[in-house]
């Protein structure tokens, strides 16, 4: 959402249509929902393309052309566009890449960069190409600071106002050809992977700091889990503290009256929980129905 506001805000950019993900069911009821996106462009009376599928998608290439852009900016879009898109516009795609490539090539580079505890992250406008994240680099933000409490979701909306402004000092001295683009260097490249439900399992044999930062890595999706009676517990909020005395994956009591579950080193304190088919409530108030919950053991 920054990277579009950034361009519509911008003196010499003219949007002049989005593309964006198809509306989605939500909720029990399952009644569909435009994405955030949808809704901010149709706000500003842009023009809204919400296609199904990418590939071999002879209605939306007609439609591309006949918009006939001079740029296409991605940014967190989530599907990998063809070679017949990436010709379209008269110019070139133009990515907003949540690293500091080539590190972190790939689908989940925010995700990534928490779960290996890294310092630092940054973002990355590259020009596109069909290759996974291998296009040239057009400009690069200065490393910022992960924050040892950060979240996915929260880590998300700080690199997304940095791309806004990558975008709004950079992009049009590209177009104006006042910056070549330079290759990365291959032989530094990582790559991450498509993230999954199953992903989420915490093992407490890991460490604290491991499962600390799996909870926040996967926070909102697809959230950290582990099993209590057969019963699906999501840990939405946690905290490194020191043992408990249990053995490992058992559930102990802190001083001030929360859960902590054990594991080879130090305990990780349930700041936030969700049991299946209950709202999300603190560990604390956990226990007030749950007293059981103390002496028994996750998996």
């Amino acid at each position: 959402m920054p990277s579009l506001q950034a361009l519509i805000d911008h003196p010499t950019i003219n949007v002049v249509a989005v593309v964006t993900q198809p509306d989605k069911p939500v909720g029990r009821g399952g009644i569909s929902q435009p994405s955030s996106v949808k809704r901010f462009a149709e706000q500003h009376n842009l023009t809204v393309l919400t296609p199904d599928k990418i590939k071999n998608n002879a209605e939306l290439i007609a439609r591309l052309k006949d918009i006939d852009p001079d740029v296409m900016v991605v940014a967190a879009y989530g599907k990998i566009l063809p070679q017949d898109i990436l010709d379209i516009p008269a110019a070139s795609v133009v990515n907003v890449h949540a690293s500091l490539l080539p590190q972190y090539r790939g689908a989940s580079p925010i995700t990534a960069s928490i779960l290996n505890g890294d310092d630092v992250t940054g973002v990355t406008l590259m020009k596109l190409v069909l290759a996974m994240d291998e296009g040239p680099i057009i400009a690069k933000s200065q490393p910022i600071n992960i924050s040892p409490t950060d979240t996915t979701a929260s880590l998300t909306q700080k690199l997304a106002h940095i791309g806004a402004e990558l975008l709004n000092q950079f992009l049009i001295p590209y177009l104006q050809g006042e910056i070549q683009p330079a290759p990365q260097d291959d032989a530094q490249a990582t790559y991450v992977k498509i993230i999954h439900k199953e992903d989420g399992k915490i093992d407490w044999q890991k460490s604290a700091d491991v499962i600390d930062r799996q909870v926040r890595a996967y926070q909102p999706w697809p959230t950290a889990y582990t099993f209590w009676h057969d019963q699906r517990l999501k840990i939405l909020g946690a905290e490194i503290v020191p043992s408990t005395g249990q053995p490992i994956g058992a559930v102990g009591l802190t001083a001030d009256k929360f859960p902590a579950v054990a594991t080879p080193q130090n305990s990780v304190k349930l700041l936030n929980i969700q049991i299946e088919g209950k709202k999300p409530t603190s560990g604390r108030d956990f226990l007030q129905g749950h007293p059981d919950f103390i002496g028994t053991t996750l998996n």
